[in-house]
């Protein structure tokens, strides 16, 4: 028995009307000899398991959750230099206990959760006995098939209560291996809602799987979330190495050794427009400065940066674009040097009225309230402006949860100290430069708005004020206008 698969490279569409590319698919098809095992409850299954499979897997917290196979390939024992040690030596062991030997490794998308988790296991993670199989029906029932003794033991009722799991993930799910558990709106799903299908469907058969698993940023490894179109030279690179000053990436540690001996510059290039010590988590003291950096003048670093970033956001596609965007990088400052640890970029001229087009806090740094620093110092710079903003839709995830805790912190507070008899929303747009849409969206979250003789009335009783404030978090990091030298950029038409 075979099962046939057809590669696609680089997600890239073909023509059909050429002699070459008659060629290159006749290249691409790719007959794969399957053979038969059995499971731990004696069942026979195929391996290796096809694209589509349905089944369920070991995962970090040492449970079982229902996954879809996306892609497989053979194993490369040279990339195994490449993994953590601790993740090295589990794939050592054999979790099931079967000893099935299997000559593949299969990328797999838990469907209980955001696409930044899905990884490379080997066959010992995944849990052959509940596997879906096209003789089954959906809701967990059996055909004729058996073992030649009929015993099925407790495996039957197993069984069904797995496919059970593995059919209301998948139905969850929406059909689509980046689906969310939770279809309510608030969550953000994946980013993804302003998508159209063809759109969305382009979009995550092109970087369904990561190419790059990990990299190295100053004294930090990280391990990636998200497909990130580097050139086609990095494609076998399952690991890379990045100057924290300048964002060049490398194969090796040994080459970027060799760059930092010859870096000068230990800060993002551009202008230092704020700079502050506060007290971190710790009580001790922690600098931290912003640069302004313009797309045009540094296209390099900004394009490294992007580069960068899509490994960790699954839904932004600006890479080689720059010169429209101001990218505002914020550093922590030792006598090293300036460390990058996030950033926000925004237009040099939004017709929209955007004062942000993408924000990322990097993994190592995440938890430390940066974030909702990055946020406020977007809010600032709109208030030099003498406007007000919102960011650019759709939020991910993350960055919905960051910003729906900060406008709630702010519009609340202007509530809370607010001197006159009566404010409306749009005075508090004016204080606090949020957009009136984000005011009017906060409030009814937290439900303070209410209909009231024919017109919205915001009802903000003392107590209620104090729980929402104290639920939104602990902001650490506040923006001290008087430390920013800032000129607002100047449109001119080119």
């Amino acid at each position: 028995t075979t099962t046939t698969t057809t590669t696609n490279n680089n997600g890239k569409k073909k023509g059909s009307g050429s002699d070459k590319d008659a060629k290159e698919k006749k290249k691409e098809l790719v007959v794969v000899p399957t053979r038969p095992v059995l499971d731990k409850n004696g069942v026979e299954c195929r391996i290796p398991l096809e694209v589509g499979s349905r089944l369920m897997c070991l995962w970090r917290d040492g449970k079982h959750h229902p996954v879809r196979v996306i892609e497989r390939k053979k194993k490369d024992r040279q990339g195994d230099k490449d993994l953590p040690a601790s993740s090295a030596a589990q794939e050592q062991q054999n979790e099931d206990g079967t000893g099935v030997e299997d000559a593949y490794e299969y990328y797999v998308h838990y469907d209980e959760f955001n696409r930044r988790l899905d990884e490379w296991v080997q066959i010992n993670k995944l849990d052959l006995s509940t596997l879906l199989r096209k003789d089954e029906k959906a809701d967990g029932k059996k055909g004729s098939s058996s073992t030649k003794d009929g015993k099925r033991g407790g495996g039957r009722n197993q069984k069904r209560r797995v496919d059970s799991a593995l059919e209301d993930a998948f139905l969850h799910g929406h059909g689509h291996h980046g689906g969310n558990k939770h279809p309510d709106p608030a969550h953000h799903g994946e980013g993804h809602e302003e998508f159209s299908a063809d759109a969305l469907q382009e979009h995550e058969e092109f970087t369904k799987v990561k190419n790059i698993q990990f990299i190295e940023l100053g004294k930090y490894e990280m391990e990636t979330w998200y497909f990130s179109p580097f050139p086609p030279e990095y494609e076998d690179c399952s690991r890379l190495y990045f100057c924290e000053f300048d964002f060049a990436f490398f194969k090796t540690k040994k080459q970027q050794q060799r760059h930092m001996k010859k870096v000068k510059m230990l800060h993002p290039p551009g202008d230092e427009i704020y700079r502050n010590t506060y007290k971190n988590r710790e009580k001790k003291d922690v600098t931290l400065s912003f640069f302004e950096v313009d797309g045009k003048k540094e296209k390099i670093f900004c394009q490294n940066l992007c580069y960068l970033a899509k490994l960790f956001l699954d839904h932004k596609t600006l890479f080689y674009d720059v010169d429209l965007f101001l990218f505002y990088v914020l550093c922590e400052v030792d006598e090293r040097g300036c460390h990058p640890v996030g950033y926000f970029s925004k237009e040099k001229h939004s017709e929209e009225g955007y004062n942000l087009a993408c924000i990322l806090m990097f993994p190592s740094y995440q938890r430390k309230g940066y974030g909702k620093l990055l946020i406020s110092f977007s809010y600032e710079l709109t208030k030099k402006e003498k406007k007000v903003g919102t960011p650019e839709r759709p939020l991910s995830d993350l960055g919905a949860v960051s910003y729906y805790s900060y406008w709630t912190y702010t519009i609340l507070n202007v509530l809370k100290t607010y001197d006159g008899d009566c404010i409306s929303v749009k005075d508090i747009a004016d204080i606090t430069a949020i957009r009136q849409q984000d005011v009017i969206s906060t409030l009814q979250r937290v439900q303070m708005i209410q209909y009231q003789k024919g017109q919205h009335v915001i009802c903000a009783a003392p107590e209620l004020l104090d729980r929402h404030i104290k639920e939104a978090g602990n902001f650490r990091y506040l923006v001290d206008s008087q430390k920013l030298i800032w000129t607002k950029y100047h449109h001119t038409q080119e």
